[in-house]
């Protein structure tokens, strides 16, 4: 699958250019949440890293290039953990699997979960697109999880698009509260996670949730 960022691969051709991309990338995902991406100018980024703005422009072309990238690495990882789940399990076992990855990227992306989850609308036409097909394909994993489990006859629901979707928003909603230093650590807060949605999806008495 294409990324968003293919046009800048110049950039990080040496690993100490890499580096300070990686950290201007940090900066930029800290101040856009923080402040929005609109309210966030390339002044402000470049003195949060004690940069001149020619500097800063030596490493990128545009605010919008960080918006993409930051939003293209955090589908990344949430395609790269919907593919990790086991296709041969049973689909309780797929969905609790699905649901605990999702939650791991929630937790290692927490710094700019809140970009990719509202920023990205800012993105120009053709990138919003771009972000829009990554989205429906991890969607997509879900769907097929849960109508293989009503398939199967291990979760009611009476709408399989519906039931993804409040899945989804349930998950996705995590961020906002998360805390990786709280007092409950994530396996725990998936164990929860798992437990209610195997609940509001009507999953069979036995089905397996861990």
């Amino acid at each position: 699958m294409a990324t968003a960022n293919q046009g800048s691969a110049h950039h990080v051709a040496n690993p100490e250019g890499a580096g300070r991309r990686a950290e201007i990338l940090r900066a930029a995902g800290t101040l856009f949440r923080r402040n929005g991406y609109h309210a966030t100018s390339m002044r402000e980024l470049a003195r949060h890293l004690n940069l001149q703005g020619a500097s800063l422009y030596a490493h990128i072309d545009s605010k919008e290039q960080l918006l993409r990238e930051i939003v293209d690495r955090a589908a990344d990882a949430f395609l790269a953990s919907a593919r990790s789940v086991p296709p041969h399990g049973s689909p309780t076992e797929r969905l609790a699997a699905f649901i605990r990855g999702h939650l791991q990227v929630v937790e290692n992306e927490i710094e700019t979960a809140a970009v990719f989850f509202h920023e990205w609308t800012h993105l120009s036409e053709e990138a919003r697109r771009h972000v829009i097909g990554r989205r429906d394909a991890y969607q997509a994993h879900l769907t097929e999880i849960i109508a293989a489990g009503v398939a199967a006859r291990q979760f009611r629901v009476s709408d399989v698009g519906v039931a993804t979707l409040l899945t989804l928003s349930t998950l996705n909603w995590s961020y906002q509260w998360f805390d990786p230093a709280g007092r409950m650590p994530l396996n725990e807060i998936a164990d929860q996670y798992v437990k209610y949605v195997f609940g509001a999806l009507g999953a069979t008495e036995g089905a397996h949730h861990g």
